[in-house]
């Protein structure tokens, strides 16, 4: 049972030659984390971070303190809303290796998963450049003398060893760092008493501020990335002992505890300093502490915690994407050590850190050099919030039964959580936040293409069921005759795979590309070697962008097998709207006629295509469509008697061979034929064929017309009345060409 479960899971690493990994992943189990480890520390210590010691000072000096209240309060509204949907979806799904990733791909697929997660991991690698510099600047101020570019570079290396040798020694290290940060405030927050060294509260709180350094949503947006370290210990899932349990307890755990830290730390700054104090000096926090070189300390820790986060996260859900052959590469990316760590994937973070790092050293500025391109890695964070927010949104709106998570939110928890992330978005930066959704367009589109493997289903079918199921409630109440709707959706019964596939070219020029092919195989009794191969063949057809599906059907008599076909066909929401048939020499005049009769009755066209067993369809470019009495007094109503058909189908085939049409027309005498020209123009313009169209009057009688007809490499013209499959065979023989047979259900229109 433990075997077949984790096969499921890592099919994709076994075909990159990861064949231990089972035993692998089960001596894993003793050192993975629990929620306090893995979840609650990683992601406290993220969002207490540079800001809250630097920052939020100047926040509140900006703001006053109610002012910045509103600030903290509106910001944590959106992550404790994210963070619901986070523990939501996560107690709803089995949370693999890459947190966030695993969510998303779970949910909507590799492709929405890969496109989201890929900016996103690269955000966090470059992130520790950034945490990197905001130690170093800690570190200079109180260690002046030390060179920069020595304590950049030591620091980087500190962290990233730590990281690289396990997992378990930089937790336990984030153990001790979170030691130091809560000593920090205890020191910060006994600051408030003159009896432990402080200065005390000198200040009454000042509600709203003066803004003098920006209004409230510029300093909103300065404020609102100290919040976004909410994934961090979501990225640990895969090495999580329950993923389901910890996830929900350790993310809400640090987003509540933190707010409570924020606010409080909002209320000492409005006490213990003035208004352009706070404004002026980022210290503050420092100087009126009890203890300033804990704080600073704090500051260190702080900063170097979140680079060490980064390096713990980044690589996993690198690791996690790989997996799933998302990557170029993948296979490498995608190994785990003896001892489950993901060292390949570490590598090339701890590289993206420091080319990171070089290129702030490089600008001459420290971390100045990289704050152009900061906005951007703030909008990756976003747009993964606010796709797992709509994650949970889409799967409640849809009401599935699969998805009944342990943890259930109101509706309005996703929606809030949502639409404050894109909020968010474009109040940081606008121009950032369309670059950003481009590039996950992009990185969509490509990813598509790429047909990636999921090892399980998403939600993506539920979505588009549901939303075709309420478009054909919507559409049920409307007239029936949609004739601005209509498009080439046909039913093509057939008696082997050979018949299909002898069609397979003729069939995309006439659906491509937004129309469709349903097949009805029908097999005499025991006898289904002859559609053997059809699945495939047209799946082949699909995946040329024709909507196609097969559907077998086992009897002795292929007419009434059809009959039956129809009769169903007619009481489903897509039904086809033409039957297309081949004749050929072992077609039955009788039955054909009783088909094109049954057609009719169900309310669909007919189709019956004639091949010229040498020409073919020649260059397919040049189509001949024949009109039967034209009249430049047609009734312009949303008809052209039996010509709908042909006109629409001409047109479908013309675009797909790139070509021309000819509208041909015949007159038994001299003084008809400049009013049969004139109907045939008329025709033209209602029907808004495309310019290059060609209009011929022949006058001669259509037997001996046929033989001397403009060449073409495909004839339209009407189902022989009375049907006569002799007639058929003349015209083929008389053109010298292909011909296609069409009449007209009734609910067709070429001037729709």
């Amino acid at each position: 049972m433990f075997k077949q479960w984790f096969k499921k899971d890592i099919s994709p690493l076994q075909e990159a030659g990861q064949a231990s990994l089972i035993d692998t992943i089960k001596n894993q189990n003793d050192r993975k984390f629990g929620t306090f480890g893995g979840v609650f520390t990683p992601s406290i210590l993220t969002i207490l971070g540079a800001i809250m010691y630097l920052r939020q000072g100047w926040v509140v000096g900006n703001a006053g303190l109610g002012g910045a209240i509103a600030i903290i309060l509106i910001a944590n509204v959106i992550t404790i809303s994210t963070g619901l949907s986070i523990s939501s979806v996560a107690t709803n799904i089995r949370v693999r290796a890459g947190g966030a990733f695993s969510i998303i791909s779970q949910s909507l697929g590799l492709e929405v998963g890969g496109s989201v997660s890929v900016p996103f991991y690269i955000a966090q690698a470059i992130s520790v450049a950034f945490y990197i510099f905001a130690f170093s600047e800690g570190w200079l101020s109180i260690f002046p003398d030390h060179p920069p570019i020595i304590v950049i570079l030591t620091s980087f290396f500190v962290a990233f060893v730590i990281a690289y040798i396990s997992a378990n020694l930089a937790i336990r290290a984030q153990y001790f760092i979170l030691a130091i940060i809560a000593a920090s405030l205890v020191s910060v927050f006994l600051g408030s008493f003159s009896t432990f060294g402080g200065t005390g509260f000198t200040q009454e709180p000042q509600l709203i501020g003066s803004f003098r350094d920006g209004n409230f949503l510029i300093i909103f947006a300065i404020y609102f990335p100290a919040v976004t370290g909410i994934l961090a210990g979501v990225n640990m899932s895969g090495d999580l002992k329950d993923p389901r349990t910890s996830i929900p307890a350790g993310t809400m755990s640090a987003i509540l505890v933190s707010a409570v830290v924020y606010i409080a730390l909002a209320y000492w700054f409005s006490r213990i300093a003035t208004p352009e104090e706070l404004m002026s000096g980022k210290l503050v926090i420092v100087e009126r502490s009890a203890f300033g070189p804990i704080v600073q300390a704090g500051i260190l820790a702080a900063t170097f915690s979140s680079a060490l986060t980064s390096l713990l996260g980044a690589p996993r859900l690198l690791q996690a994407i790989a997996l799933h052959n998302v990557l170029p590469r993948s296979e490498r990316f995608a190994r785990l050590s003896a001892s489950g760590e993901p060292r390949q994937a570490m590598l090339i973070t701890g590289a993206i850190a420091l080319i990171a790092i070089i290129f702030g050293l490089a600008s001459g500025g420290g971390s100045s050099g990289l704050d152009v391109i900061a906005p951007l890695m703030t909008m990756f964070f976003l747009v993964t919030y606010s796709v797992l927010n709509a994650v949970v949104l889409i799967e409640q709106t849809l009401g599935l039964i699969s998805f009944r998570p342990l943890f259930r939110v109101p509706i309005l928890v996703p929606l809030i959580g949502l639409i404050g992330c894109i909020f968010a978005m474009f109040l940081i930066n606008p121009s950032f936040s369309l670059v950003a959704i481009v590039v996950i367009i992009g990185l969509y589109s490509y990813l598509v293409k790429r047909r990636l493997n999921s090892p399980w289903s998403d939600v993506r079918s539920g979505l588009f069921i549901s939303l075709a199921e309420w478009t054909a409630k919507r559409t049920s109440g409307l007239p029936t005759n949609q004739e601005r709707a209509w498009k080439p959706d046909l039913l093509f019964p057939v008696r082997s795979t050979d018949e299909f596939l002898g069609q397979y070219r003729f069939l995309q020029s006439l659906a491509f590309p937004h129309g469709s092919i349903r097949i009805l195989a029908i097999y005499p009794t025991g006898q289904l070697s002859n559609i053997a191969g059809m699945s495939n063949a047209v799946r082949t057809l699909t995946n040329s962008g024709v909507f196609s599906r097969v559907a077998p059907v086992e009897t002795d008599d292929f007419q009434n097998g059809l009959k039956i076909g129809l009769d169903i066909l007619r009481s489903v929401f897509f039904r086809p709207n033409g039957l297309f048939m081949v004749i050929d020499s072992h077609s039955d005049e009788k039955e054909i006629a009783q088909i094109i009769q049954d057609a009719r009755k169900s309310g669909v066209g007919t189709l019956l295509l004639a091949q010229h067993p040498v020409v073919l369809f020649g260059r397919e470019k040049t189509i001949n469509v024949w009109i039967r009495n034209p009249n430049p007094e047609w009734e312009k109503t949303v008809s052209l008697s039996n010509i709908d058909l042909a006109v629409l189908l001409a047109y479908q085939i013309r675009r797909n061979w790139q070509g021309t049409i000819n509208l041909i027309s015949i007159v038994a005498e001299q003084d008809q034929k400049a009013e049969a020209e004139q109907g045939l123009l008329e025709i033209v313009s209602l029907t808004r064929l495309p310019s290059g169209t060609r209009i011929t009057v022949g006058v001669d009688n259509m037997a001996d017309y046929l033989k001397k007809a403009p060449q073409a490499d495909l004839n339209i013209m009407g189902v022989p009345e009375p049907f006569s499959l002799d007639w058929i065979r003349q015209v083929v023989d008389s053109t010298h060409t292909s011909c296609l047979f069409v009449r007209d259900s009734g609910l067709e229109s070429a001037l729709a």
